[in-house]
């Protein structure tokens, strides 16, 4: 398969202003942005750029600036450049590793704050939807209680919030899933092979790359900018990479926060229809929204080929373990058998609690955000009195921010930090190949004083590093 290539209009919109933004000449200035950019995972490896001529015809500069930047990159191993074929993005050691910081951890270490884990605590509701859940209980007791499709009055409950919504949805199209993740790991048995590719955002939720690679397919990531998603990289993996399955995060992106556009949706869906691409739409956060409501589902959907993943573990409690597939009703039949060899439905007991949740969300969704725009903005304003030299954006919605650091030293903060007494993800659990070590993931669940307080352990412990000190027992007996 030929090495996929990124369009002109891709790399404009990743570089931004990049002049002016660094001391030194032209060629300088475009080497530092090109490099930083293969650094933090916006731009992918082997992936050719845009020719020299045309670099600097749509950048309007010398072609002469672009070959001494390319030489520059080659030289310093980010570009590999061969005659006909383009010059495309490495790394100088080659694709870096991931690590293997576990997200939802079962326990900390005594007085660890843990920051691993974008996971909100239950409400008091869910107590009160398990207890009316167990007074219906006895109904189902005579029945078997096996159900790989799901409960019929759980899917019913399901399909008709997606239609309040603005989606009409039927029963058929639903299948109920031990939450978001099981759904994609049974999509991707359903689709796709060892070797076949799976289109991602980059970064994107570690737990799904795990899925993806545990099915032996591999990932073709395509960076986000600033802002948005690149349609244009995104349609271009689709038909370069000739992949079976997409899987995007539309609905306040894990971990960047991001919302895609209803336009976006609409262009990328169709995109991937052409191209006979399965787009999987992960919308779990979608109920997350802080600042204004949001519409996901405003645009004219293909027949068919679309698959949304939902869950009640981030609106409600991830203890519920409760998520579900829509897509069309002979996806969800082809997929009962495949799910037969992995387990035969979902806890009973779970989708009646569900079913009681789903019956009057609003006033439980409303307080949730409420919690989680205090707890957003408390740790905002934190990091921009203890940390300001970080750059974070204000996300407007979800459950996490992208911080990013000065310098690339997120898995050594992250290997510092537990010592100081709070517990972070590293960037590079985000991405593939080593990227995004310029970046950590900081969640907004805990409470506001341990807000507080794992902000002011992890200034200490970036302090620390950047003197190349260790804390001594005293030190840590002070923060833990």
């Amino acid at each position: 398969m030929s090495p996929r290539r990124l369009g002109p209009a891709s790399l404009i919109r990743l570089l931004g202003p990049w002049r002016g933004q660094r001391a030194g000449p032209a060629y300088r200035q475009l080497a530092d942005g090109l490099r930083l950019l293969i650094l933090d995972g916006r731009l992918p490896l082997d992936v050719v750029l845009p020719g020299e001529r045309e670099l600097a015809h749509i950048l309007e500069i010398s072609r002469t600036t672009v070959t001494a930047a390319f030489a520059q990159l080659r030289d310093e191993g980010f570009l590999d450049r061969r005659q006909g074929a383009g010059a495309r993005t490495r790394l100088p050691t080659g694709p870096g590793e991931r690590g293997a910081t576990i997200l939802v951890s079962s326990a900390s270490a005594e007085g660890v704050l843990d920051m691993t884990s974008a996971a909100p605590p239950a409400s008091e509701l869910i107590h009160q939807a398990y207890a009316a859940a167990l007074s219906l209980l006895p109904a189902f007791l005579p029945q078997h209680g096996y159900a790989t499709l799901g409960l019929q009055e759980f899917r019913q409950a399901v399909a008709e919030r997606y239609t309040r919504r603005g989606l009409p949805t039927r029963v058929d199209q639903i299948m109920i899933t031990n939450g978001a993740q099981h759904g994609l790991a049974l999509m991707l048995r359903l689709l796709a092979g060892p070797g076949d590719r799976v289109v991602i955002d980059h970064p994107t939720y570690p737990h799904a790359i795990d899925a993806i690679e545990r099915a032996f397919c591999r990932p073709v990531p395509v960076g986000l900018p600033g802002e948005g998603w690149d349609l244009e990289g995104v349609a271009a993996a689709f038909r370069q990479s000739g992949a079976r399955v997409a899987y995007l995060i539309s609905d306040f992106q894990n971990p960047t926060g991001q919302w895609m556009s209803a336009e976006a949706r609409a262009v990328l869906s169709h995109a991937a229809a052409r191209a006979g691409t399965t787009l999987i739409l992960d919308e779990t956060m979608t109920d997350l929204w802080l600042d204004a409501p949001v519409d996901p589902y405003a645009f004219a959907e293909p027949a068919e080929g679309l698959v949304r993943l939902g869950s009640m573990g981030k609106s409600f409690w991830g203890g519920l373990r409760l998520g579900w597939i829509r897509a069309d009703a002979p996806v969800i039949q082809a997929l009962a058998p495949r799910r037969a060899s992995i387990d035969l439905g979902s806890p009973l007991l779970e989708q009646l609690a569900g079913c009681q949740l789903l019956s009057d969300e609003e006033a439980p969704l409303a307080a949730r955000r409420a919690l989680l725009r205090t707890r957003r903005d408390h740790l905002l304003a934190q990091l921009q009195a203890r940390l300001p030299e970080w750059k974070v954006r204000r996300p407007e919605g979800g459950l996490s921010l992208w911080a990013e650091l000065p310098s690339p030293v997120s898995s050594a903060l992250a290997a510092t930090s537990e010592r100081f007494g709070v517990r972070i993800a590293a960037g590079p659990r985000f991405g593939v190949d080593g990227a995004f070590e310029r970046f950590v993931r900081l969640p907004y669940t805990l409470a506001p004083e341990d807000l507080t307080t794992s902000v002011e352990r992890l200034a200490a412990a970036y302090d620390g590093l950047r003197a190349g000190a260790t804390p001594t027992r005293a030190s840590i007996g002070a923060v833990v």
